[in-house]
């Protein structure tokens, strides 16, 4: 034994067995006269070795409970480890909430700081506030539906600028400073409204959705990019409108939008109903090999210039009924054809008219002027 208790013990073990011993071995000598020497020693040793065998197991019982009382304070040990561990983690996570609150509370405050100068007077501030939503966006993307909605309605606000007046086309008139220079920030809002919409190369891209119902729109580009869902009826649209390669997962809304300049949807692709009755085309429009797996509705739509749907691929509905076509037009779209819809759809028959197989004109009482209807259904190749 190492310690003092543990050779106290030993020794009186050893002093007891043999006082055993020599007491029982003289008891029998002395009560016994039948009984040798040997005898005696005999019985004596064992009495001594009855009180050491006594001690070994005290010893051994005493020793198994100090084991169980080393694990048990192991145990006690670990689950205060344990605890010790649960508490940290617990603090590290009450730090990281209060962390993002704090962030969340500061990009709160930076949003409505920049709506609130959205209405300052000076142009450069106002552009300096679409930038700073923009970024707020971009570090935050909880808010990109958020500052797409702001950038948006900013779009949807009167404005009065005489290029979008429709009963004077004279590029060449004075235009009002006030009016260039909102010009200039409305340009600003529809190049960030592009920008934060994901590519056509995100493989999941995100679901944002667009209303600029309304709005003079100038230069609007949409190219490679993925919309939800675009609400754009009665819009203006001046210079070339984009739309090649656009991804549009939900419906688009065309109703009665004038386009004054050009129009380019090549490569769209348009996953829900597509509206565009109405719509007036002034200059170009062209939709050659776009895309479009919902109902296509171009009722009283009216194209002055060339348009084209050549190559188009139509899984719904195509309702031209009242459609005009006055500066050319190529419908040769690609199989599998749609069910279409004509009635008084006319075209011009001094430029030309691409139609598909199966497709013909007869006769209108105007000069010139034909209406399209089919021989026979569905539609041919082209």
């Amino acid at each position: 034994m190492s310690n003092p208790q543990g050779r106290i013990g030993l020794l009186a073990t050893i002093s007891t067995a043999v006082a055993a011993l020599i007491c029982v071995s003289v008891g029998l000598l002395v009560f016994d006269p039948s009984a040798t020497g040997a005898d005696a020693l005999r019985t004596g040793g064992l009495a001594a070795g009855s009180v050491v065998a006594l001690y070994a197991l005290w010893l051994n019982d005493r020793r198994r409970r100090v084991d169980e009382q080393r694990q048990q304070l192991d145990n006690q040990r670990n689950d205060l480890e344990t605890q010790r561990y649960q508490l940290e983690r617990e603090r590290q996570q009450l730090e990281d909430r209060k962390t993002d609150q704090e962030h969340s509370r500061a990009a709160d405050e930076r949003f409505a700081r920049s709506v609130e100068i959205l209405g300052n007077e000076a142009d450069q501030v106002r552009v300096g506030a679409m930038h700073a939503l923009a970024g707020l966006a971009r570090s935050h993307r909880e808010y990109t539906q958020t500052v797409l909605d702001v950038l948006c309605s900013y779009l949807r606000r009167p404005f009065d600028h005489p290029y979008w007046d429709l009963r004077n086309r004279d590029d060449a008139q004075t235009v009002p400073e006030h009016s260039r220079r909102e010009r200039t920030v409305r340009q600003t809002a529809a190049k960030l409204i592009a920008s934060l919409l994901p590519s056509t190369d995100a493989e999941q891209p995100e679901w944002y959705s667009l209303d600029v119902a309304g709005a003079n729109l100038d230069r609007f580009d949409l190219s490679d990019r993925v919309v939800g869902s675009l609400n754009a009826s009665g819009c203006r649209f001046r210079h070339t409108t984009s739309f090649a390669g656009t991804v549009f997962l939900s419906k688009v809304d065309l109703r009665e939008v004038t386009f004054l300049h050009s129009i380019n949807a090549d490569g769209a692709v348009f996953q829900g109903t597509t509206r565009l009755c109405g719509l007036w085309g002034m200059a170009p429009a062209s939709f050659a090999g776009t895309t479009f797996r919902g109902e296509v509705d171009l009722r009283s739509a009216r194209f002055a210039d060339h348009a084209t749907f050549r190559l188009a691929v139509l899984h719904g509905q195509l309702d031209l009924r009242y459609a005009h076509f006055d500066g050319g037009v190529d419908l040769r779209v690609r199989e599998p054809a749609p069910t279409v819809s004509l009635y008084h759809t006319e075209v011009d028959t001094s430029i030309d008219v691409h139609l598909p197989r199966s497709w013909e004109l007869t006769e209108h009482s105007s000069p010139n002027r034909a209406y399209i209807w089919i021989a026979e259904s569905p539609i041919g190749r082209s």
